[in-house]
């Protein structure tokens, strides 16, 4: 692959080294839509790299379809985006991608009905389907309901437990008085590789949602949540390998209600993308929007998601900073974590406000190169011990 330097992000998919960040990047190219929203990653058998994401006039729309581009093995540009759906009767959102054992690749989405006068959102009336590619994720099958129960909405893929368990974070939406506020997580759980699935419910879960499921030892799973109320992280364990979870607690990292990916790296170390940024005193009944959604930073913790060491901000964007200047940046959002099979954390999220996607790789070492510490949450006196 041939890099050149930055001059300038530019949206056409060219791969630019970032000398001031050190980071390879590239804008992907949009397509003709004015959203690009809630990317995720694939690397293929082929050694090609995968990113999908919803695109279309306006989140909860029904032009709002999945699209996929592909930047194949030793290429320095990613590919014009094609669509995976394409229907005008669905909002089709949160794609994930999932590389099933017998070498198929799956693209799994919420499909809700569109957005109706009186209604904020339709997400309660989301189910999960799938569509299956085979020849490197150039083409799709015809659409497939996975999880018909209606509320279920997911972000994070089908992951492949040290039993060969299939596990997939979900949460329940519903229309009640508390709005998306009260929602519970739960999960559904496989072990005939995908052909029957049962749900999970995780206790007193309302609020923390997205659930990323990580293996951290045979058995012994934790699940990373984003908080409707805007202030931590939140962590639930499991030590049955899903079968039941604790009811979840804050971690030291915060959250801004927003989307989070996690993951266990090669070296052990457990990984976190996620906004740098919180803001509970907005909380309401119905949940906090404080709409800052910047910078995007990778946390690495070596405890298993305890304290994390290492801490890097990957996006600063428009480098305002300050507590009345740095709602001034653009949102840079719902950020997606992977590591290819040479090592390499490639990390996908939304890009100025949903104008694009822009997608960046680093190694671990990068992240450790540059860190600051944060110490532990005592929930009892709300303070970060250092």
């Amino acid at each position: 692959m041939s890099i050149k330097r930055l001059p300038g992000l530019t949206l056409d998919g060219q791969v630019y080294f970032n000398e001031e960040m050190s980071i390879i990047e590239a804008a992907l190219p949009p397509g003709p839509w004015k959203t690009a929203h809630a990317p995720a990653l694939l690397e293929t058998k082929a050694g090609t790299l995968l990113c999908t994401w919803f695109a279309g006039t306006f989140e909860g729309g029904t032009d709002i379809n999945v699209v996929v581009s592909r930047l194949p093995k030793g290429s320095d540009r990613w590919e014009e985006p094609q669509y995976i759906t394409n229907d005008d009767d669905f909002s089709n959102q949160n794609p994930s991608l999932f590389l099933a054992p017998n070498g198929e690749i799956w693209a799994l989405y919420t499909a809700q009905l569109g957005r109706i006068p009186g209604k904020d959102n339709m997400q309660y009336t989301s189910i999960i389907k799938k569509q299956v590619s085979i020849d490197d994720g150039k083409t799709w099958s015809k659409p497939e309901v996975i999880f018909p129960e209606e509320g279920t909405f997911a972000r994070q893929p089908i992951q492949i437990l040290s039993n060969g368990r299939w596990i997939i974070g979900n949460w329940i939406c519903t229309d009640g008085e508390k709005g998306l506020a009260g929602d519970p997580s739960a999960f559904r759980i496989s072990d005939d590789q995908g052909n029957s699935w049962r749900r999970v419910d995780m206790p007193r879960s309302n609020g923390r949602v997205h659930p990323n499921v990580v293996e951290l030892d045979d058995g012994h799973l934790i699940a990373l949540m984003r908080s409707r109320e805007a202030d931590y992280i939140y962590i639930s364990e499991s030590y049955n390998y899903g079968d039941t979870w604790s009811e979840p607690v804050p971690t030291v990292l915060p959250n801004n209600n927003s989307s989070i990916s996690a993951l266990k790296l090669k070296s052990g170390r457990l990984a976190v993308a996620y906004n740098h940024s919180s803001a509970p005193t907005t909380y309401t009944k119905k949940g906090a929007w404080p709409g800052l959604r910047c910078p995007v930073t990778i946390a690495l913790s070596e405890d298993g998601g305890k304290t994390f060491p290492f801490i890097r901000h990957i996006e600063r964007g428009e480098g305002y900073s300050g507590d009345l200047n740095r709602s001034n940046n653009k949102q840079y959002e719902y950020p997606y974590l992977m590591q290819s099979t040479d090592g390499m954390l490639h990390l996908a999220y939304a890009y100025k406000t949903r104008i694009g996607v822009k997608w960046v790789t680093l190694r671990e070492e990068d992240v450790i190169g540059t860190h600051l510490g944060i110490g532990t949450y005592n929930p009892t006196s709300g303070e970060i011990s250092k």
